[in-house]
């Protein structure tokens, strides 16, 4: 054996099995989301060994606030024919199922997959995608409400606003407010929203029906314009409660919900397994581990509300 075949086998006996996979050609995965793609993402697929540019390709595709663009991007995602596909949100998520039944998919931030059709059961996922939910709806909108009821007891009357592009938010405005404002005795007027500037009459529709508090529901859309939408709340002068930290970080009242950026580190070890060959109907879908309770004092006192001991016993953060 020559001293060089020698040397290199040598040194391929000492790679950590870790990084084994990293040796062969790089692999390629597609991404679809909203906006940026999570740096907790990009942490979590890293974590296994994944690094973009060295054992793995990523093409990324944005709606950026645009979802009539989602079913164009998924085929041009499908259409490089990756080894894998992510999608981000509920939207991205059934556009990609739409688009391949044979591409591994894998979603992050979908709310109850089942009744939204991206699953058979959250066990047993069935076909070519699985991933990670926000929650399974049940009670989960009407303990939203209560918690924002303890900030506000006085609230009778809270707007929801809902991007009626989202499908899981038609499937909550048809089946579970209905039930929900009767079992808390309150009423829950919507008020919708598809675009940025669609954020400004929505809010204005509320304060025109004289709500007593808001609950926007979580979505890229909002999401991405978190600073308009507290700054709309302010305005108005509503007490809002929303699903993820950022509202909260960003002047928002309270949120109270799954911690997303944990989701989306979780989500590269779907990654990983399937690009190791496992088959995403034999990965049971996950649900949210860590949920978090952040109250903005500040944005308390702004509104003149007292924030009530239970609720501050609570409270994984304290805003200042």
């Amino acid at each position: 054996m020559k001293r060089r075949e020698f040397i290199a086998g040598t040194a391929a006996l000492l790679v950590s099995p870790r990084h084994v996979h990293a040796q062969g050609k790089p692999r390629r995965i597609g991404y679809l989301g909203g906006s940026e793609f999570p740096p907790t993402l990009r942490g979590g697929i890293g974590e296994k060994g994944w690094i973009e540019g060295k054992n793995l390709i990523v093409d990324y595709r944005y709606f950026e606030g645009h979802a009539e663009r989602i079913p164009a991007l998924a085929a041009e995602l499908v259409a490089l024919r990756p080894d894998l596909l992510i999608g981000s949100g509920p939207q991205p998520a059934v556009a990609l199922k739409s688009a391949t039944a044979a591409i591994p998919i894998v979603f992050v931030a979908v709310a109850d997959p089942v009744r939204l059709g991206l699953v058979q059961s959250l066990s047993r996922p069935g076909g070519n995608i699985t991933g990670l939910a926000t929650y399974v709806p049940g009670d989960f909108t009407a303990k939203m409400i209560e918690t924002l009821r303890e900030m506000v007891p006085t609230a009778s009357k809270i707007a929801i606003l809902v991007n009626p592009g989202n499908p899981i938010h038609r499937l909550i405005v048809a089946e579970e407010l209905p039930q929900t404002a009767r079992k808390l005795g309150v009423a829950l007027p919507i008020v919708e929203a598809t675009t940025a500037e669609e954020l400004d009459i929505a809010f204005a529709s509320a304060a025109t029906q004289q709500v007593d508090a808001i609950v926007p529901f979580g979505d890229p859309l909002t999401f991405n314009n978190a600073p308009r939408v507290t700054a709309l709340a302010a305005k108005h002068r509503l007490p809002a409660l929303y699903l993820f930290r950022q509202f909260a970080t960003n002047g928002g009242l309270i949120s109270y919900g799954p911690d997303v950026a944990d989701l989306f580190r979780r989500a590269g070890g779907y990654v990983d397994k399937i690009l190791k060959g496992a088959k995403p109907s034999d990965l049971p879908v996950e649900q949210p581990t860590k949920f978090e309770l952040v109250v903005n004092m500040k944005t308390a006192k702004a509104l003149g509300l007292t924030v009530p001991p239970a609720l501050l016993a609570r409270a994984d953060e304290l805003i200042e």
